[in-house]
């Protein structure tokens, strides 16, 4: 059966977000498993660059809606704008990337549309000629199989990390320009200031190498071994809520459905029993290296390698190893 798949991406001052080259990514795999065409949707103020850097994947068409009243993001503008553009182009599929921009704005345009939503979706499958996806439900503990009903179009939203940038399409998009009436569309708040994370904040999101530490450290005075491995090997120091809630890290270290979702180079995991919860953060880590001294933790699972032994004997020695190899 043949579809038209759509992907809203988000950018911000010219930007495309990196969950959005995920997003694109799905489309691609979607198109092909439905024998259809994924077209990417842009919507901003002076976007001609970002269109033209999104028109070298391998997509039917990139519709941009270029208007200075979406120089900045308010969900009902937004929403208008794509609820018009939906409308009248009719794709089957609206994919999303699973962000507090789309958590937003997206209910209110499946409302709207008259559409089904399948929120924070992980993976598909085609089954009896039609898309079931997988979302986590129960905070992470359990998966839901999903299938859409309804003659509408289904909006999606992708949650980070469930398909890779890496595996992006590369190719030649014709840009199409989006012709809304934007006079129509009445911004439903006004946006006094934008303001950045206080000093002290980490985006983990945009770690290429993360060292993650678990309850398995033991206290807070073990901490500062974590966090000379993660220097040795140019990373950031993470955590799994254990830590976080007794204070041995700030909260924004923590990785899991209620922290942050990352998708770094390389992940180690020491001291980490696995939990469905912060598996869900984690799991679309390019490489994933546990260290534990329970085999039978469910980290191992997930795991590319994995060091069975004491945290405390193993961190140090890697860390020697790689400072060793550094100045040789």
């Amino acid at each position: 059966m043949s579809a038209k798949i759509w992907i809203v991406l988000q950018q911000r001052d010219g930007k495309i977000q990196k969950m959005s080259w995920e997003a694109v990514r799905a489309g691609q795999a979607l198109a092909a498993d439905l024998g259809g065409t994924a077209e990417a949707v842009l919507l901003g103020s002076g976007m001609e660059e970002a269109g033209n850097e999104v028109g070298q994947c391998s997509l039917g068409s990139v519709h941009v809606a270029d208007d200075e009243s979406l120089a900045v993001y308010t969900p009902g503008r937004f929403a208008r704008a794509l609820e018009a553009a939906i409308a009248t182009a009719q794709p089957d599929y609206v994919l999303f990337p699973h962000t507090y921009q789309t958590v937003d704005f997206l209910p209110g345009l499946a409302q709207s549309l008259d559409a089904a939503l399948v929120p924070e979706a992980v993976s598909f499958e085609t089954v009896d000629g039609s898309v079931v996806w997988q979302r986590p439900v129960l905070g992470g503990k359990m998966f839901a199989s999903v299938r859409a009903k309804g003659p509408g179009p289904v909006l999606v939203s992708l949650q980070s990390g469930a398909f890779s940038a890496d595996e992006l399409e590369k190719g030649s998009a014709p840009i199409e320009t989006l012709s809304l009436d934007f006079a129509a569309m009445s911004a439903d708040r006004e946006i006094l200031r934008i303001e950045e994370a206080i000093a002290g904040e980490v985006d983990l999101s945009q770690a290429p190498v993360i060292v993650s530490v678990g309850r398995g450290v033991g206290d807070a005075e073990k901490i500062p071994i974590m966090q000379e491995l993660a220097d040795a090997l140019g990373g950031e120091l993470g955590a799994s809520r254990p830590v976080i809630d007794s204070g041995w890290l700030p909260r924004d270290r923590q990785i899991g459905s209620s922290g942050q979702t990352v998708t770094p180079k390389l992940y180690v995991a020491a001291g980490i029993s696995g939990a469905i919860q912060h598996l869900v953060g984690m799991k679309g880590s390019q490489v994933i290296v546990a260290i534990n001294k329970d085999a039978g933790a469910p980290i191992f699972n997930v795991a590319h390698y994995g060091i069975v032994g004491d945290l405390h004997e193993v961190v140090p020695a890697v860390t020697a190893a790689l400072k060793e190899a550094s100045e040789s």
